[in-house]
């Protein structure tokens, strides 16, 4: 017995690991090829209702087999879903089941509190894209770009919900810490990769982001930090 899988330790996960993998068949072969497509089908958009977080490519292959396109398989659950309120959509490189955006004013009516910003105030969702566009940015840096100080309180707020976090030092003398976007933050505004954030002129239109004065603030070009940067 010593020398048997279960003696040895963590031995008996492994074995249930290895008999659940046997148990789950993914390649469905006993199916003709319409029936296995459309358990295929089944499994991967039952995978992504149930995650609370974007569904990447290796989660979705443990479920069908290997001959399965997955890229395929997402392309005809959206064509089903045509007409419906929701959708599949590709975030923070996976896929996430969403509301469409033709329907947010029906939700907001209704007071259902389903949003992932609702507990942030109207600054701190701003300061979040603004870090979106221009990461790895400083607190000084978001300062000048706003006219104002943006607060440590901010920041620290953004940190706990894991919507940024630190970046590298900043070059400038002093090093302050700069702040960069999460996989939370591509998640949250439904983007699957910073190349999908909007043009950075509708926000300057708005009157919210102002590049001109970075570009025009001596701060930015060789003065010592503040001592809250250098202790963010």
């Amino acid at each position: 017995m010593a020398g048997s899988d279960i003696a040895r330790p963590g031995g008996r996960r492994k074995k249930a690991a290895g008999q659940e993998n046997v148990l789950f068949d993914r390649e469905l072969a006993s199916l003709p090829p319409a029936l296995r497509w459309r358990e295929w089908m089944n499994r991967v958009e039952a995978v992504i209702f149930a995650s609370a977080i974007p569904v990447d490519r290796a989660t979705l292959a443990r479920v069908v087999g290997q001959e399965c396109n997955i890229d395929l398989i997402i392309d005809d659950i959206r064509e089903e879903l045509r007409g419906r309120p929701f959708d599949l959509v590709a975030v923070a490189g996976g896929w996430h089941h969403r509301t469409r955006s033709s329907y947010a004013p029906a939700i907001r009516a209704s007071g259902t509190t389903t949003q992932p910003m609702a507990g942030f105030n109207q600054q701190e969702a701003i300061v979040l894209i603004a870090i979106g566009y221009f990461q790895p940015v400083t607190r000084g840096e978001l300062s000048t770009m706003f006219g104002k100080e943006v607060s440590r309180d901010t920041i620290a707020s953004l940190r706990e919900a894991k919507l940024i976090t630190s970046g590298p030092r900043s070059p400038t003398p002093g090093a302050p810490y700069t702040y960069v976007t999460t996989p939370a933050f591509l998640s949250t505004f439904g983007f699957d990769t910073l190349r999908d954030l909007p043009d950075i002129e509708m926000l300057e239109d708005s009157g919210l982001l102002n590049r001109k004065r970075v570009a025009d603030d001596p701060d930015m070009n060789g003065t010592s930090p503040t001592e809250d940067d250098e202790d963010d």
